[in-house]
This record gives C-alpha cells, sequence and structure tokens, in this order.
C-alpha cells in the first residue's frame, strides 16, 4: 500500500493517532507472530478488488465510474481484513473509524457490507447497516442496493440467485438464509437478531450504551464477526461514543492491550489552529479527492464570522468533538446595532413577542421584534426587551451576578416589582395595556412549563399564544435567525444594556445534527440570559410566519382551561 510507510516517513501529513494507528500495523508486523496474529496479503487484496472491480459510484460527478480507493481508503481497508487471529479466523472484530464528513466512507463502507454479506465464507450472514434512523442507515446501505441491482439488471445468474426488496422502509437483499439490510439503532429492532456484521453508521449521535451493548452481545454465536463503528466528531462528550473511542485511543498509546479492537482516528492535533489551511488533511484524507478545497474554504469563510458555524465546522469538518459554544456572541458586532431608537416609530408596525418567566425570583423577559416593512428579506429588525425581577434580586443577586441592576432600574432597562418573588401583574397590565394598543401583535411565544397560568390568561383577553418547546427543535429556528441578524447588523437593539448583557452571557448547546439554542444551565456561569432567551423565541415564531393555527397549537398541548 503506498499509504502506510509514507506516513511514517512524514511524507503524508497525519495527526498523531492516525500515526499510532499506521504505526500500530507496522509493529504487528515485526511482532504479531509471538501472539498468534499473522497478516494475509490475499486476504486483503480479495475485498479491495472486490469492491474496485464490481462497484461503481451511484451519483455525483463520478457516477457510474469504477469506485476506485483512494490511498487511506486501501491501507485500512486491508489492516481490518487482512490481519487474521490465532484460530485463523479475522483479527478484528470491533473497530472504530472516525474521520471528517465528505470524505467518502458511507460510498467505501457499504461495498465492505456487501462483501461481508457476499464473499466473508459465512453460513447464514446477517449483515446490518446501523444508525440512529432507517433513514441516515441507508446512506451505508444504499451505496450497495444499488449496485446489486444494477448487477441483477445485467445478470441473470445474479436476479436469480438474490432477492431483492424494494420499496420505501422494504429495502434488503437476501441469498438463501443470508441477509443484507438496514435498521434504525433501537434495541427492539435488534434483539433477537444472529448478526454477522454490524456497520454503525454515524455512532455520535447516540446518548446511551444500549443499542451498542445489544448489538456487541447479539454477535456472540460467530466465528468472525464484526461491529465497527464509523462516525464523525459530535456534540454529546459523555455518551457511547466518546467511550468506545476513548478505549480506541488507550489501545493507540499502548495503555491497553486488544488485539481484536480495529481503528483509526483523524483529527486535528491539540495546538494545531483550525482556520491553518495545512492541518485540513489531518482531519480530511480525502482532501482534494471526494472533498474539496473550495468546500472546506467556503465553510472556513462562514466560520470566521459565526460562533456556530465555527463550532459546526470543527466538529463535522475537523473532527474535533465539542459540545458548545461560549461567547456565542462579539460584543463588538453586537454593539454595531445599538444606535437608539424612539418605539413611537414603530407604532402598529407588526411584531411577534417572547415570553420568558421566572419561576422565582430570577430574571422575567419580555420580547418584541418586528420584521422589516413589507418583508424585505435584507431589511432591518427591531427589538424591544422589557425585563422584570423583583426587589430582593436587585438587594441580594446583583453582586452575585456581577451585574449593576440598580443603574438598569434607573436607566429604565429593568422594571423592579415589589416583593421577594416576581409579580407577573404588571407584566400582564404591560401587554394588555401597551403592547396590543400600540402595536400588531400577531403571536406571543411562551415555555408551557413556566408560563401555562399566564398564558391561559392572557388568552381569555385575545392574545394570541403559541408554546415554544425549549428543545432544540423548538428554539433552533429562533437561535439560527438571532445569529444571522446580529452579525449582519440588521437587529437593531437600541443599545438595551441589560439585553447587551444577557446576550453576551449566552453559552449555546448543540445536538447531534449540529444544530443549537441557548443552554442555561451552562449559561449560569457566565449570567442571566433571559432577555435573549425571550428574543430567540419570538424569532422562532416570526421565522415559522404564522404556520400553525393558534388555536390549533393550544389545543393540542392541552394549554386552555374551558
Amino acid at each position: 500500500m503506498t499509504y502506510g510507510l509514507p506516513v511514517l516517513r512524514g511524507e503524508v501529513v497525519v495527526g498523531e493517532l492516525v500515526f499510532l494507528a499506521v504505526e500500530r500495523h507496522y509493529r504487528d508486523l515485526r511482532d504479531g507472530e509471538k501472539r498468534g496474529l499473522s497478516f494475509s496479503p490475499e486476504r486483503a487484496w480479495k475485498i479491495i478488488r472486490f469492491i474496485e472491480r464490481f462497484f461503481v459510484h451511484i451519483k455525483g460527478p463520478l457516477a457510474g465510474k469504477l469506485m476506485l480507493l483512494d490511498p487511506w481508503q486501501k491501507f485500512w481497508t486491508a489492516v481490518q481484513y487482512g490481519w487474521l487471529g490465532p484460530e485463523g479466523n479475522r483479527r478484528f472484530t470491533r473497530g472504530y473509524e472516525e474521520v471528517a464528513r465528505k470524505n467518502g466512507k458511507s460510498t467505501w463502507k457499504g461495498p465492505q457490507g456487501a462483501y461481508l454479506f457476499m464473499a466473508d465464507m459465512e453460513v447464514g450472514a446477517e449483515v446490518y447497516a446501523v444508525a440512529t434512523t432507517r433513514e441516515q442507515a441507508m446512506s451505508v446501505f444504499k451505496p450497495a442496493f444499488d449496485n446489486i441491482k444494477r448487477w441483477a439488471r445485467r445478470s441473470r445468474g445474479v436476479k436469480r440467485s438474490f432477492t431483492i426488496h424494494e420499496g420505501t422502509n422494504q429495502e434488503k437483499v437476501a441469498f438463501d438464509s443470508a441477509v443484507f439490510k438496514p435498521l434504525p439503532a433501537n434495541a427492539d429492532s435488534l434483539d433477537g437478531l444472529n448478526p454477522s456484521a454490524i456497520l454503525f453508521d454515524e455512532l455520535h449521535a447516540q446518548k446511551t450504551p444500549e443499542v451498542w451493548d445489544v448489538m456487541e452481545s447479539a454477535l456472540g454465536a460467530r466465528s468472525q464477526p464484526m461491529l465497527s463503528a464509523i462516525t464523525t466528531a459530535g456534540f454529546i462528550l459523555d455518551g457511547i461514543c466518546t467511550d468506545i473511542r476513548r478505549y480506541l485511543v488507550e489501545i493507540l498509546r499502548c495503555e491497553r492491550d486488544d488485539d481484536s479492537f480495529f481503528g483509526y482516528i483523524y483529527t486535528l492535533d491539540t495546538d494545531d489552529d483550525p482556520l491553518d489551511e495545512r492541518m485540513w488533511i489531518k482531519a480530511n484524507p480525502g482532501l482534494g479527492r471526494s472533498k474539496t478545497w473550495a468546500y472546506m474554504r467556503s465553510m472556513a469563510r462562514k466560520a470566521r464570522a459565526l460562533p456556530s458555524a465555527m463550532a459546526n465546522f470543527l466538529t463535522k469538518d475537523l473532527n474535533q468533538w465539542v459540545n458548545g459554544a461560549d461567547g456565542w456572541i462579539d460584543a463588538k458586532v453586537w454593539d454595531k446595532a445599538g444606535r437608539r431608537f424612539d418605539p413611537a416609530i414603530l407604532a402598529g408596525r407588526r411584531c411577534f413577542g417572547g415570553l420568558d418567566l421566572s419561576s422565582t425570583r430570577d430574571l422575567t423577559a419580555l420580547a418584541l421584534v418586528f420584521p422589516p416593512l413589507d418583508d424585505d428579506p435584507s431589511g432591518e429588525w427591531y427589538l424591544l426587551v422589557y425585563t422584570y425581577c423583583p426587589r430582593a434580586k436587585v438587594a441580594e443577586q446583583a453582586s452575585e451576578d456581577r451585574a449593576d441592576y440598580a443603574k438598569w432600574e434607573r436607566d429604565g432597562w429593568l422594571t423592579v416589582t415589589e416583593g421577594n418573588v416576581t409579580d407577573y401583574a404588571p407584566l400582564k397590565a404591560f401587554i394588555l395595556d401597551h403592547v396590543r394598543t400600540t402595536y400588531e401583535l400577531v403571536e406571543l411565544a411562551f415555555d408551557k412549563w413556566n408560563a401555562t397560568h399566564l398564558a391561559n390568561e392572557l388568552m381569555a383577553e385575545g392574545v394570541f399564544m403559541v408554546e415554544v418547546p425549549q428543545l432544540t427543535t423548538g428554539m433552533y429556528p429562533g437561535a439560527k435567525k438571532f445569529e444571522e441578524l446580529v452579525y449582519d447588523n440588521r437587529l437593531m437593539h437600541g443599545g438595551n444594556a441589560l439585553m447587551r448583557w444577557a446576550t453576551l452571557n449566552v453559552s449555546l448547546l448543540f445536538d447531534s445534527n449540529g444544530n443549537f439554542r441557548p443552554d442555561k444551565k451552562k449559561s449560569l456561569g457566565r449570567g442571566r440570559i433571559d432577555p435573549a432567551v425571550a428574543t430567540v423565541m419570538a424569532l422562532a415564531r416570526a421565522s415559522a410566519g404564522g404556520e400553525r393555527s393558534i388555536l390549533e397549537t393550544l389545543e393540542e398541548d392541552d394549554i386552555l382551561v374551558m
């Protein structure tokens, strides 16, 4: 292979963990015989030739052309399938393969699944492409499935030999008692199976070890099973994926012995600059082939401009584990849109509201966002934020929050209610007597866990109320819009000092798909973020454009008290 030795000689740029994985292969060539290990070039070339002779690309600019593996893919295919254990069976039964997205891993792994199904000398082979959803599992299964269908169209023998099931959610290939199919990663779908090989795509999205444990235990009846995780980095730092990854790292660093575990990790090293183009190949061995320089440079430009894009760039394109973004909004960027304006200029304008109520003594915030007139996609949005807290918070918690509540009260950015807990009556009166009479309030978003009672009261008074769940699904559209408007200098906030403080406190939480929302728990170390959360809720509804009926939303969630 024209990859491994150039890596060891420093002729190919790789990170520490790939170097250690390559070094492990050559160390075992030298010393493995003592442990009963042997390397079979014939076994290695068998699967490489199987892929390169019989499989074509099914989409993209190479569609219809033979699938020729990159040097790094050939090397790791040879290592994974060429090594034999003491009993002459395949050495590696478990594996962890981590590489940044768009390096052709699904296109490469699908044919491996077909090989394990057709040519692995396993009677009654059961091969499963598994992912969090069946749709994701199809990304590995489909390159093989479409090629097998192509063979069947061209060969009567193939057509007679294989049973090909088509149709939405029905795709699979069978041969006698053998089967190759995609499955969603849930314990129920996997329980009772007798798999010979499982290719688990995007393991980073799994939060619990349950599915992995079920799969691992199901392999016990096979002589040379394979359970391999193929993934990019992700945002879940305490899940099964990071546990498996840590296990491999310990093997590569010679801190643990396990001759049956295979793997490599393409990622940047600790001190590498993520915006240094020379480092990108460490996470992207297919850079310049399956993944283009133009794509990477465009993602880097976006990452320089937007904090959330940087988190996604680090995770998906540079294969670094990230669970959030601290310091979401840059103060200098925020201040650019801080010129004062008279709220009277917004009289009669259409707006969307967000209501973030405190449970006891925290901040309560009402945010109103005003889309551009005539829905001009490049126009300015206006933001008004009204924040409330009890007198006890001003007296007792200002020092804890490192914030000058008394000054904000004097300057009109904070309304203080008397007593020890937040009094919602002034807020309710403000919404009914000022907001809806001064502006065209289309909807008022709320979180049902804290605001159901007030929502019912306002609904009874004719205010349209819509729940926005405090989850990524509910908050991401608003968070994305917030970030876009701020970094385009199109969210005119009037220099609200309290809102500035809250916005600069926000840390982001990402889900497994790279979507994000403000994270109250993580942000607490920086300060309160309630006004920013209320703004995100308002923008979530403004982004939706009133797509759902208000009554339908409330009735579905059983909010109305009749």
